[in-house]
């Protein structure tokens, strides 16, 4: 029995679209022991029949937790998935949260840079932002992981766990290897140096130790400017292992390709650098702080429209998920009814495409759901208000995805395509192929021939509103 604690509430701040397996798992892993049913949900909250633009948790009982909120933010490019407060009242800047969380669908069999490299970045620059808060790295796979993990993976890991954060997975039939964090300067730089290198057209990630300095080389110019993502996380999770392992002369980061123009004070590397006291072989790095303002409630993006319809359509319409690319949020997988999850392809054909046809693309929806009671394929693009003829225009180009996945997994079953917008104070929608609009001020508006789908999950969640 739960003993007579004051409860409070959990608030979760994120860029992502709220799954239940992920914040359940948040739920045990910050709240304690946790009792979920079969009817555990996540829902959006309406009064009088308007959007809050606030989520809630249902279904489950917490001795120290009263209810689960969460809301959408938008955050700096170091921004980590979900922070999470324990407060009763709506998180304001200034608040501490009680953890930060980065969550990860990819397998480093799929991208071994992506799944550790550039989350690296992520829980250096929060070390700044939050001093001391709780830090986890959460794997959500959906595909079975690698039998054996990369080199990489297992180093950037062990980066990881020397920076203090927690290794944990949502499904506890996936075994993570877990390894011993670095105990010293001289292990890590030689296990690195074991590693196999990188191919000879790239410039290796090597660590050499001197009386008065260690040398890193790693590439960080791309495109133009300092930008090299997995390298940025691999060299600012190095330098700041290096740092707590006790290294307090220089670390100079060598054959990385910069120019001076390259390098800003706004560039969250130039800022970790700063706190790191890290310095760039040829260059002068400015002067530069973290910058105050982590987070800020999203109030623009289409992805508020979007999200929100998910979840309602999932919620009060027996809506089943194909697929998901939420703006600004990981891009899921196509779910298909007997072969699993499968990872789209960005190309139709890709050596075409880099060729110089572009048309070789495929254009792919934000989302993708099923209407189990109509047997149709809804395919829905994201636009905001202002750019609602983009999107018409949009629709029109998703032949090659049909032809390359709906048409091979789902053969037979008829498709729809609709356009869901967010923003404006208008209340009312002309153009046929938008099938919702969620305005500025919470507003639910359908279209003038909205999918059955969309107008039921809308309708129903209307009704049900307090």
């Amino acid at each position: 029995m739960c003993k007579a604690y004051k409860k409070s509430c959990v608030w979760i701040l994120t860029e992502e679209r709220p799954k239940v397996a992920v914040v359940c798992k948040i739920l045990q892993g910050v709240c304690g022991d946790t009792v979920f049913n079969k009817d555990t949900r996540i829902v959006p909250i309406l009064k009088d029949g308007k959007f809050t633009f606030v989520y809630t948790l249902v279904g489950f009982t917490n001795c120290v937790v009263s209810d689960v909120f969460i809301k959408i933010v938008s955050g700096k490019s170091s921004f980590v998935d979900f922070l999470v407060f324990y407060q009763d009242t709506e998180p304001k800047l200034d608040d501490i949260p009680v953890c930060a969380i980065e969550e990860t669908k990819t397998d480093d069999s799929e991208s071994r840079n992506t799944a550790i490299y550039q989350r690296c970045t992520k829980f250096v620059y929060i070390n700044y932002v939050y001093p001391g808060i709780r830090k986890i790295m959460l794997y959500n796979l959906q595909i079975t992981p690698s039998k054996k993990p990369t080199q990489t993976n297992i180093f950037g890991t062990r980066l990881l766990l020397t920076m203090g954060v927690d290794i944990q997975v949502v499904d506890e039939k996936i075994i993570k290897e877990r390894y011993a964090p670095f105990s010293s300067v001289d292990e890590l730089i030689d296990f690195k140096s074991c590693m196999r290198n990188a191919p000879v057209t790239n410039v290796p990630i090597s660590i050499t130790k001197k009386d008065d300095r260690i040398e890193i080389s790693g590439r960080l110019y791309k495109n133009g400017s300092l930008a090299h993502d997995p390298n940025i996380g691999a060299l600012s999770a190095i330098s700041c292992v290096l740092r707590k392992l006790g290294w307090d002369k220089d670390i100079i980061i060598t054959k990385h390709g910069l120019e001076q123009k390259h390098v800003g004070k706004n560039n969250k590397f130039v800022q970790i650098a700063n706190k790191l006291n890290i310095k760039l072989d040829g260059i002068d790095v400015p002067k530069a702080d973290i910058e105050k303002e982590y987070w800020h409630y999203e109030n623009s993006g289409e992805k508020l429209a979007t999200i929100f319809l998910h979840l309602a359509i999932e919620n009060y319409a027996n809506g089943k998920l194909i697929f998901e690319n939420h703006a600004g949020c990981e891009k899921g997988y196509f779910l298909t009814p007997n072969d699993g999850p499968v990872p789209l392809q960005k190309y139709e054909n890709r050596v075409e495409y880099k060729s110089g046809n572009k048309a070789k693309i495929i254009h792919i929806p934000d989302l993708v759901m099923f209407d189990v009671q109509s047997g149709f394929i809804v395919e829905i693009e994201g636009k905001k208000y202002s750019k609602r003829i983009n999107g018409v225009n949009q629709i029109k180009l998703y032949d090659a995805f049909d032809e390359e996945y709906v048409n091979k997994y789902y053969p037979g079953i008829q498709t729809v395509r609709t356009v869901v917008l967010y923003g404006s104070n208008n209340t009312k929608v002309v153009e046929l192929d938008v099938g919702f609009l969620l305005n500025e001020n919470g507003d639910l508006i359908l279209g003038p021939n909205p999918p059955s789908l969309i107008k039921k999950a809308i309708e129903t969640a209307a009704a049900g509103s307090e």
